[in-house]
């Protein structure tokens, strides 16, 4: 991948410092070079990756084909999720698993390197010291806190997740087709819903094992393997638009 070899880091600071260079090539593909990176995540190419660079600078590319791989791979396969969801919401899941892919690297080379407990907390608390790459693309980096802010802060974390199985449970109603009512008056109603739960896609009928999706545009129900959307992908879509709906979306 990389044109010429970065020197191994074997101590927490390098580590760290690579961690930092990786870090900032990362957050600029989501946030400076958004447009190139965008372009570059074709949904039409085969798997592809988000690298950080310990330079700074950042690529996309295919996996490494060596097993098992020399670091630990980036989330594989970002760019099938590009045109299924809002650009907002697919940039926030890349920065997720970015920041989930740097740490997993940190630690490899605490591991290789046979870092103890009080070198393993020392380069924890120097990255969690920096916001994540989540925080960063979203807005919500935080500025350091005393510890009566932090009580603040947990409480509003818990206020916030107790809204969010709401959003949830509307998600699981928006994933799989709806269910048929046994009231008489609803026998019109069952009747559409028969006739409408059919893949927008290949046109097969709906299957209780399969995991479906509803556009929000058009309000077809899609196959999931069609549409190239999982159920994990899907809890992060606030608003799903199928490829026909995306494709009309216009492009600045």
């Amino acid at each position: 991948m990389e044109a010429i070899p970065h020197p191994i880091p074997r101590t927490v600071e390098e580590v760290f410092s690579d961690f930092k260079g990786r870090r900032a090539g990362l957050i600029k593909a989501l946030t400076a070079d958004v447009e190139k990176f965008y372009q570059q995540c074709d949904p039409e190419k085969e798997n592809l990756c988000l690298y950080g660079l310990p330079n700074e600078t950042w690529e996309v590319n295919l996996p490494v084909e060596e097993v098992p791989p020399e670091l630990p791979e980036p989330a594989l396969g970002i760019n099938f999720a590009r045109d299924g969801m809002q650009e907002k919401d697919w940039l926030s899941l890349v920065a997720v698993h970015s920041d989930s892919w740097l740490l997993a690297v940190a630690f490899y080379f605490g591991a290789r390197f046979g870092f103890g407990k009080n070198e393993r907390k020392k380069l924890f608390q120097m990255i969690n010291d920096l916001p994540t790459i989540f925080e960063v693309v979203t807005g919500n980096a935080k500025q350091p806190k005393d510890q009566s802010a932090n009580h603040n802060s947990s409480k509003s974390k818990s206020s916030g997740k107790q809204s969010r199985p709401a959003e949830s449970q509307t998600k699981a109603v928006k994933m799989s087709p709806p269910p048929k009512d046994d009231d008489d008056s609803g026998d019109e109603e069952e009747e559409d819903d028969e006739q409408g739960a059919t893949c927008g896609a290949c046109g097969d009928n709906y299957g209780t094992d399969e995991f479906w999706i509803c556009c929000d545009i058009c309000e077809k129900w899609f196959h999931g393997k069609c549409v190239k959307i999982t159920p994990a992908k899907a809890e992060h879509i606030k608003q799903y638009k199928c490829p026909s709906c995306s494709s009309k979306r216009a492009r600045v």
